[in-house]
């Protein structure tokens, strides 16, 4: 007989989706550092617009970073807590250095890539858990950054 835990949850898958989640964290505080220098460092005519829309991603990443941590915490285990784990765990790699809007956007879209890749995972494995709790907070992923990706992909489409 499969042990559950505090919430109800196959011990061993919830297990599974902690270590997930845990990767899923440490793309999301790359993520949230590189929009961050592209929110400082942008220049161009785009700069205003830009600038803006940076900021807009780096706070809505750190809202979700806060979530997938006790997310993690409410499973039964312990979210990474440090840049060595992030760097070591992440998909997704530091960019530095980035001022042209362009470029920077084409990192963004490359990192969504990479995120919804792994809350789709993440997704699945939380469905077959019976993890409404993962889940649902997947699904709202999904669907706001395909949103994003449309949009940001659209933008580039002068280019």
């Amino acid at each position: 007989m499969a042990t559950k835990n505090l919430i109800g949850i196959d011990a061993e898958k919830a297990a599974q989706l902690a270590q997930k989640l845990n990767v899923l964290l440490a793309d999301y505080q790359l993520f949230y550092i590189n929009t961050r220098g592209f929110h400082w460092n942008i220049s161009g005519n785009k700069f205003f617009e830009l600038h803006a829309k940076f900021e807009e991603l780096y706070n809505d990443a750190i809202l979700k970073i806060d979530e997938i941590a006790e997310r993690i915490l409410t499973l039964g285990h312990t979210p990474y807590h440090s840049f060595t784990d992030y760097l070591n765990n992440s998909a997704i790699k530091e960019v530095s250095n980035v001022s042209d809007g362009n470029t920077a956007i084409k990192e963004v879209l490359n990192s969504f890539s990479t995120l919804i890749s792994l809350e789709r995972e993440i997704h699945r494995m939380s469905a077959e858990a019976d993890d409404e709790g993962t889940n649902s907070l997947m699904s709202d992923y999904l669907s706001e950054q395909e949103k994003l990706v449309w949009m940001y992909s659209a933008y580039l489409k002068d280019e």
